[in-house]
């Protein structure tokens, strides 16, 4: 048996994805997720143009190999468009062994490594009164971790702040699109939000402050910083919410300079977690030898798949770092089923970010994992237990869409 067919299929039901279809001679699918927010017509070129003609006629049960040879041939490595087209085929693969197996994809990692993955949800509010409202609608349906983000005082919207129902689901799409009311559209570029450091670096420790008073000890406090903080505002804040024992800080400055998060480390115990932009084992090295992130947070979408993740969660493992995998509506539903098939199997597993896809989403990838009381699970359907209807995604064209830019007071873009 061998690779026969590989298909690229680009759909956008509310949000762009970039799905591979891999066919083997005997007639098995298997599907992968390469979306990268942004930039997906890149990893469809990729994939299509010059991934596809190489791998038709490659026995599609050497996955190590596949990948290898993926990673190491074309020169050029890692980077976001090369590992999310690896994910997408690293996927896809597993995908078609575990069906061969008959069995879901975690028995093939090694089995489960326990009964079900803690999530933590979205909530947020443009003040802290509706922050609450939002925390107290999970805490209602027996989520036990949330992360909250809350408007600043005197900015307008901010990059991951939306006001929504409480208990309601968490759809916030901020890449914005053309205009597509008949009116003349405008010219497609990434919407621009102002930002100050000084003003949120004063606001967040009162945020944690209201949410603890509200809601008590035992519910697991996490933040994202966006990677918005030079080091040394970032290691102002960790130690200022220090008190209010947050689970983690998520991506307080930018990773580029891995050691940046030694600053951090030097002012405060808060747990840290970073990632979601890396793409390689080789971009953790220094943050894991030296135990400055308490938390990993790629996915398999945009780090290689589940081979390249779990090559991070191994090397991970040896200095006691856990999982905290990028979990957005910005990954499919196959990428998310990845996620959770191998976050169920590691043995350093921490926590897993979940963000309910839509149900026009949900019309387009029939999906087989579950939520329940605040757990997750990948479900016991042979594979990765996600099949993509590609009748329903041809009904949604592909539209670009860009995440917004921030802009510090004075108009220039902001840096860190």
């Amino acid at each position: 048996m061998s690779i026969q067919r590989l298909d690229v299929i680009v759909t956008s039901p509310g949000r762009n994805f970039v799905t591979l279809k891999i066919t083997t001679s005997d007639g098995i699918v298997g599907w992968g997720d390469g979306t990268l927010n942004g930039r997906e017509l890149a990893v469809a070129s990729y994939l299509r143009d010059h991934v596809a003609p190489t791998l038709v006629g490659r026995n599609e049960s050497a996955i190590e190999q596949t990948w290898q040879y993926l990673y190491r041939s074309p020169y050029w490595r890692r980077g976001p468009v090369t590992m999310a087209a690896v994910a997408a085929v690293d996927m896809a693969l597993w995908d078609i062994a575990a069906k061969k197996a008959g069995e879901p994809l975690y028995k093939l990692l090694g089995g489960a490594s326990r009964t079900g993955l803690m999530a933590y949800v979205h909530a947020s509010g443009s003040t802290i009164e509706r922050l609450n409202d939002a925390v107290a609608g999970y805490v209602d349906q027996g989520f036990q971790a949330v992360r909250i983000q809350s408007g600043v005082p005197g900015l307008g919207q901010i990059y991951g702040v939306h006001d929504a129902a409480p208990g309601a689901a968490y759809e916030y799409e901020p890449a914005g699109r053309p205009a597509t009311d008949g009116s003349e559209p405008a010219a497609l570029r990434p919407t621009e939000e102002t930002w100050d450091t000084a003003a949120y670096l004063r606001h967040l420790p009162s945020v944690f402050a209201a949410v603890r008073e509200q809601f008590g000890g035992e519910l697991r406090l996490l933040h994202d910083g966006h990677h918005r903080m030079s080091p040394i505002e970032a290691a102002k804040l960790a130690k200022a919410i220090e008190p209010y024992d947050p689970f983690w800080l998520e991506d307080c400055t930018p990773g580029e300079d891995q050691s940046a998060l030694r600053l951090v480390r030097q002012h405060s115990v808060t747990p840290l977690a970073i990632g979601e932009v890396f793409n390689s084992v080789h971009d953790y090295q220094t943050l894991i030898t030296e135990r400055l992130i308490d938390y990993v947070r790629s996915s398999t979408t945009h780090a290689g798949g589940i081979t390249g993740l779990r090559q991070i969660m191994t090397f991970a493992g040896i200095y006691g770092i856990r999982s905290g995998f990028h979990g957005p509506t910005d990954v499919s539903p196959v990428g998310m089923a990845a996620n959770l098939h191998l976050g169920l199997a590691i043995h350093n597993f921490g926590i897993q970010e979940y963000m309910p896809h839509s149900a026009t989403a949900l019309e387009v990838f029939r999906t087989s994992y579950s939520v329940d009381g605040g757990m997750l699970h990948p479900g016991e359907t042979p594979g990765l237990g996600v099949e993509l209807d590609e009748q329903a995604a041809a009904a949604h064209e592909y539209v670009p869409a860009y995440l917004p830019v921030n802009r510090l007071r004075d108009g220039s873009v902001h840096d860190w």
